[in-house]
């Protein structure tokens, strides 16, 4: 099924009141996250740890089209034991914002003995799409040639993402290492990760009608780029040995209809992977994000088991 990108909230509110979603929330019941506390010890993670923030660190080679930064966050963990990361990447319609959008999430997930790399990407209409993927996929590198002094282990590096940033998260996990043109020059198997967190996700582009945000990024509409609009549609990439993913997403999104969620969801499940939606009922594209509290406790508690420290 089409929807227009900006249907009205009675649209959404059906969507989310009935069909396939309805089923979706029975379904994923089972799933909503016990609190962080109640994991295993082994699992649990530090709590309210000191940092240090390594501001404005340009992670671009030289002759990159633009130079971009990124915020490094440094837990005060002791001894020499390696440590998970995350990557975060903010949203903005592929156009604009900042990672500053992503500061507070970035402080919480610090504080629980995360090292975070919160990276800029380049902007839509001056760059086009694969432009913003090529940023992280760069970015992504370098955190992998400072993971020995940021002391991070490189099998536990987790993505995150809201909106345009998760779909850009999205992909860069599901094409590392594949086939997908999308993975060269810049990609490889060491950039993806061993989980994902992405909200809010513009999983399948053509499920709307193409509108300004998604014409200035892909430099047309998908009537006239059919093959583009699928290649950069992270649901097109699924395959099955795609990394653990948590979704979480609005019931009454009316920027990124609900349906993208599940029709995300329903591919990953397709081809025999772990994936957990969570669903932030009554809550719009931009309240998801403002009152994200409870998502990032299941984020938390998902990334502590799907990327426990070693001999957990």
């Amino acid at each position: 099924m089409r929807v227009n990108a900006n249907p009205s909230h009675e649209t959404a509110g059906a969507l989310a009141a009935g069909g396939p979603l309805l089923r979706s929330l029975c379904r994923l019941h089972h799933l909503r996250q016990r609190p962080e506390s109640d994991l295993p010890p082994a699992q649990q993670q530090p709590r309210d740890l000191d940092y240090r923030v390594v501001k404005n660190r340009t992670y671009t080679p030289p002759d990159w089209p633009q130079p971009l930064q990124a915020d490094i966050y440094l837990p005060a963990t002791a001894g020499a034991a390696r440590r998970p990361a995350v990557m975060m990447v903010h949203g903005g319609g592929w156009e604009g914002r900042s990672r500053d959008d992503m500061t507070p999430i970035a402080k919480r997930f610090v504080r629980r003995g995360y090292v975070v790399v919160n990276v800029s990407y380049r902007f839509a209409p001056e760059y086009r799409f694969p432009a913003q993927l090529n940023d992280l996929q760069v970015a992504r590198h370098w955190i992998d040639d400072h993971a020995g002094e940021w002391r991070i282990d490189s099998q536990r590096i987790a993505g995150l993402g809201y909106s345009s940033g998760a779909h850009l998260v999205s992909l860069l996990a599901l094409v590392a290492g594949t086939s997908s043109s999308l993975d060269a020059p810049y990609g490889g198997s060491d950039t993806g990760f061993a989980a994902v967190v992405s909200g809010g996700t513009p999983a399948d582009l053509r499920l709307w009608d193409s509108g300004r945000l998604l014409i200035q990024l892909m430099d047309g509409t998908e009537a006239e780029r059919p093959t583009a609009y699928a290649e950069a549609s992270p649901v097109f990439h699924v395959h099955p040995d795609s990394p653990p993913f948590f979704l979480f997403h609005g019931s009454w999104d009316d920027l990124v209809p609900p349906e993208q969620a599940e029709t995300f969801m329903q591919a990953l499940e397709a081809k025999g992977n772990h994936v957990e939606l969570l669903w932030m009922n009554g809550r719009g594209h931009i309240t998801t994000f403002l009152f994200r509290g409870s998502a990032e406790s299941a984020a938390l508690d998902f990334l502590a088991r799907e990327m426990p420290a070693p001999n957990a």
